[in-house]
């Protein structure tokens, strides 16, 4: 199968005058196998006992992301003698006396700068550039100071406020910089089944994002894909069998002073039920309650469930509450409570119609409807939903982030 104009444009890039290459876009549009690949090749062609760079969000999405399709290229196993050290993270490739050696880091926290500190290179790939911190990114571009060196970036877009896309892809131009857009049909390789697959699997500001290739600020409505006709169910119209065939969690947002909640929920291996609620607002009730109390309305909450099994899906900062339950005999399960991603597991269950919600849970369907993003804080950089009127939201986000996984949403890996 051929290569489409944009990633014959990568392959050209190395021989061209710009210093950088920068590729957005899309998700599975064909950016990081051909730049992995062009990046080796221009490598092995123009330097010789010189250290690259490979880095990513961590090390572990540089092997998954960049190495192991690398390594299993035809033509470089044909070309080259390519050697990775798991322990050392790094690669050699040899071809006759010349030989270059390609270093994998993870940029997964501001301090992760002091990890590339030091080394000198010739040439730098950051993949999933944007969900790097700024400190790290400068770091790897300072280390490259052999003459001849160039710069690949390559990552899915992010707010219109993030600064790589303010200070790199607005002024590329200004930096010398080749930008090249992607979306999906710049991938030749991809069906259009994956591609329908792939439109499935994003809603609201992340299918902007993600299939679109836009960079778009999180504004408004966080959940602009619910609907109190799709999405919620009265109680009398609750499957008869949904309780005997499905399997039960309870996620529970905790809180002291902020509302504490409880949520019933039921999946039958292709959509997940939201039947009841427990909340306890301490403000309005002018009373917090210890937690001795909540343990006991959790229990009284559960009942005794017939299966003999229903673990409690908790926020893992709540670590007295969660000892309370455990010494109850609850299965207790620190909850994924990765905010952004929880967000965008609940959009996409929700925009398929397979997140069902009782009707007679108020609360969470209030909240739902007046959940929105953070305009001010995602005009730093930084976004977060507003932390007002959101427990029954996280208690959703825990329970589908925990229990949900990928392929129930549609991902491919």
């Amino acid at each position: 199968m051929g290569l489409s104009s944009k990633q014959r444009a990568i392959l050209r890039f190395p021989y061209t005058d710009y210093t950088a290459l920068i590729c957005d876009g899309a998700v599975r549009s064909g950016k990081t196998s051909i730049m992995s690949l062009s990046f080796v090749l221009w490598a092995m062609g123009s330097f010789n006992d010189c250290a690259f760079a490979f880095c990513g969000k961590s090390v572990g999405s540089v092997e998954r992301n960049i190495v192991v399709p690398l390594l299993g290229i035809r033509y470089l196993q044909q070309q080259f003698d390519m050697r990775y050290n798991r322990g050392d993270h790094v690669i050699i490739i040899r071809r006759g006396n010349k030989e270059n050696r390609f270093y994998l880091f993870g940029g997964r926290d501001e301090s992760s700068y002091t990890l590339i500190q030091g080394i000198t290179l010739a040439g730098v790939l950051l993949d999933e550039v944007a969900l790097m911190p700024r400190s790290f990114v400068e770091q790897a571009i300072a280390r490259c100071s052999v003459t001849g060196r160039k710069l690949w970036f390559n990552c899915n877009p992010d707010s219109r406020y993030h600064w790589f896309y303010t200070e790199w892809i607005q002024h590329a131009d200004e930096r010398n910089a080749l930008h090249l857009h992607f979306t999906m049909d710049d991938n030749p390789a991809l069906s259009e089944d994956v591609k329908a697959q792939y439109r499935l699997m994003f809603a609201g500001v992340f299918y902007q994002r993600y299939i679109e290739g836009l960079w778009v600020a999180a504004d408004g409505l966080i959940y602009d894909m619910f609907s109190d006709t799709e999405n919620v169910y009265r109680k009398e119209d609750e499957p008869a069998w949904l309780k005997s065939r499905s399997v039960r969690y309870i996620g529970v947002d905790y809180g002291t002073i902020n509302d504490m909640v409880y949520l019933d929920a039921y999946d039958d291996g292709e959509t997940l039920w939201i039947t009841r609620e427990y909340r306890w607002a301490s403000r309005k009730e002018h009373r917090q309650k210890t937690d001795t109390e909540y343990a006991d309305d959790f229990m009284e909450f559960m009942g005794i469930d017939p299966q003999g099994y229903c673990p409690a899906i908790v926020d893992p900062s709540a670590a007295s509450f969660k000892e309370e339950l455990t010494r109850r005999g609850v299965y207790v399960r620190d909850a994924d409570n990765d905010v952004l991603n929880g967000i965008r597991k609940v959009s996409t269950l929700m925009a398929q119609r397979r997140l069902k919600i009782c009707s007679e849970c108020k609360g969470l369907i209030e909240e739902l409807s007046g959940y929105v993003w953070d305009s001010k804080a995602a005009q730093n950089g930084v976004e977060k939903p507003v932390k007002v009127a959101d427990h029954g939201c996280d208690a959703l986000k825990y329970l589908v982030s925990t229990t949900i996984p990928g392929w129930r949403l549609g991902e491919v890996n």
